[in-house]
């Protein structure tokens, strides 16, 4: 029989009460449903819930097109497509109590409870479940672990791919294979290869750019190893690069290096961004640093929860985020390096291992 993770049910609901006393709560989020429930499916216009409450087994509300296994420790509902949605939804919710909604809750479900006084009162809830996914159980951190490992592998893999002629789009298009190849079931997030200018673009997708000596070749890569997100960058020379972009490489991996260096519990993630970027602007390149030090991952590549200097709230054990500074010089050449971090009691692990070295992949 299925069951669903009573430990993390419980620290979602502490999370709840301590400021929603005797609240209950529904999560729609198909990711967040996974990290309960073992379940994930996309509802695209269908309705998908778990509702949890103090006292009260979890009910998981799903649409019949879904037959889900029994479950040892939860109570599985279903509707039909000819069902009154929010009908269903409201028999099981307790009108005397709160209700905290999902933030991805379609407001064509969320409107009828509301019009109909389904809870006494409704509120924003998904925080609570958000702080709980934000610290990785033991076995999550472990999936984080073998994933980045994949990753470490894939990118070993993917720069044999490099060569004289090749495009863009030829390598990212054999990126797939490789993450299988690794244990990994698809990608995080669609890979992102660039050659010369095209590194100038933070976000740039591959096209039929052909490599040219002289360039750098930037991959941003990452697979899911059961579920759970990879995400790295490292940025190579084609042939020897000129001396303004193998300084910038040195400078993107000093900014690297300063913050992962000051991963600790305690730590505010706004210091961890000060650190890297003070590197890169002392080196007067910070106009071209151009977005956030790292984002938090884990079921998704991007989670709640930023590196950033308006993030004042303090790095906890079990956190998994990235560091991933960069110098991007618009319509010439960009560089930057990523790494996944976890919080230890008391640092960081780094998950990745492939080399911070600058590496040419071709002699001039």
């Amino acid at each position: 029989m299925a069951q669903v993770n009573m430990e993390r049910v419980e620290r979602v609901l502490k999370n709840l009460e301590a400021s929603h006393a005797d609240a209950q709560i529904l999560i729609n989020d198909p990711w967040s449903i996974y990290y309960l429930t073992g379940f994930y499916a996309d509802m695209f216009e269908r309705f998908c819930g778990v509702l949890l409450a103090r006292g009260k087994e979890p009910v998981i509300m799903v649409n019949a097109l879904h037959q889900l296994p029994e479950y040892e420790n939860a109570r599985v509902v279903y509707h039909t497509d000819t069902d009154v949605v929010a009908k269903a939804i409201a028999q099981e919710i307790d009108p005397a109590k709160p209700l905290g909604i999902d933030e991805v809750m379609r407001s064509g479900f969320l409107m009828p409870l509301i019009k109909h006084h389904a809870a006494s009162e409704f509120f924003l809830g998904s925080f609570a479940v958000t702080a709980a996914r934000a610290i990785k159980d033991e076995e999550e951190q472990n999936l984080m672990r073998i994933s980045s490992a994949a990753n470490d592998a894939v990118i070993a893999d993917a720069i044999q791919l490099v060569h004289e002629g090749v495009t863009e789009r030829e390598i990212a298009d054999q990126m797939l294979e490789l993450y299988r190849n690794h244990g990994c079931d698809a990608f995080s997030f669609p890979p992102i290869v660039s050659f010369g200018a095209n590194a100038g673009d933070p976000h740039h997708e591959p096209d039929g750019s052909v490599l040219k000596r002289g360039d750098v070749v930037l991959f941003d890569i990452g697979g899911r190893y059961r579920n759970y997100c990879s995400d790295m960058t490292r940025t190579f020379f084609w042939g020897e690069p000129d001396e303004e972009t193998a300084h910038i490489y040195d400078v993107v991996r000093r900014a690297n290096e300063a913050a992962e260096a000051l991963i600790a519990p305690g730590v505010r993630f706004c210091d961890l961004d000060r650190a890297a970027r003070d590197v890169i602007e002392q080196a007067g390149y910070g106009e071209y640093f151009t977005h956030r030090l790292g984002h938090s991952i884990g079921l998704q590549d991007h989670e709640p929860g930023d590196v950033s200097l308006a993030n004042t709230d303090t790095v906890q054990p079990g956190m998994t985020f990235s560091i991933e500074p960069g110098i991007y010089l618009p319509g010439r050449t960009g560089v930057r390096i990523e790494d996944l971090v976890l919080v230890t009691e008391h640092g960081a692990e780094i998950l990745n291992s492939y080399s911070h070295a600058p590496i040419t992949l071709r002699d001039s």
